[in-house]
Formats: structure tokens, sequence, C-alpha cells
């Protein structure tokens, strides 16, 4: 493993009516996920969430704020993984055609933030998302820690 490389993943999380988006995609031990993916070379993490968001739901997107920054050092190579708040500016919701992705996306919802436990997501997330993402813009070390 080179020591210096490692992946930059940016996830995305949207909130209208008390609903959270999340995307079907085989990632880890669950079958559900926040949208996003890896950065690419030569673009900001702002514009890497924009393009995920835009590949993968088919929404036009504004990132509100920073909610976290972890990490994932056991990875091989290691991830640095960051989580934004965002905004719709526009669009509709559609299922991507696919031909990017490693994992494909079999369908996407608007799931009531209380329901997050149902599709895989731990308590610490769902209490982090139901409270309004405490201690958002900081940095909180292992990806274990805010529950994903």
């Amino acid at each position: 493993m080179d020591p210096y490389r490692f992946r930059v993943r940016v996830t995305g999380v949207l909130i209208e009516d008390e609903r959270i988006l999340l995307v079907k995609q085989q990632v880890g031990s669950r079958d559900w996920s926040l949208p996003g993916g890896k950065a690419e070379a030569g673009e900001t993490l702002e514009q890497a969430i924009v393009r995920e968001m835009a590949e993968e739901t088919g929404l036009s997107v504004q990132v509100d704020k920073l909610l976290y920054l972890c990490d994932l050092p056991e990875a091989d190579p290691p991830i640095v993984h960051v989580t934004f708040l965002l905004r719709e500016a526009e669009g509709e919701l559609r299922m991507p055609t696919n031909e990017l992705e490693t994992t494909p996306i079999t369908d996407m919802r608007m799931v009531p933030i209380f329901e997050l436990t149902s599709y895989g997501f731990s308590p610490t997330f769902m209490e982090l998302a139901r409270s309004g993402f405490p201690g958002a813009g900081s940095y909180k070390g292992y990806k274990r820690t805010i529950g994903l």
C-alpha cells in the first residue's frame, strides 16, 4: 500500500419535510446509502458532490454546509469521507443510467428520518439527523463515530 495514496469520498444529505434522500445501492453491509461517491482529480469537494447528485439522482443541488469530515484509515487505500448538507436547486428525482457506477443504484426514496434504522442506518446517525446534526462542520475521526 502506497502510504501517500488515499481516496476522497463525498456524500450528500438532502432533507425535505423531515425526510432524507436515500439511494438503494449495495454499500458495505447496507442496501441503502446516502448519495455520493469519489471525488475526481481536478474538482473541488463541492463540485464532486454536485456532480455525484446529478449523476445519481437527477437533482441539481447546492451545498448548504459541511456536516462532518471523517476517516476510514483501515481501507485500502484509506478514505477521507466528507458529508455535506444540501439544498435542492431544481430537477426531478430520476433513476441513473448506472453506466458509470461500479455498484448500480436500483431505487431511491425520500425516507422519514425516524425510519432510517429500517433502512440499515445506525441509531447514532438517525439521532444526529433528528437533532439537526450537532457538531456540524467538524472533524469526527473514524467514520463510525457518526454512525455510517
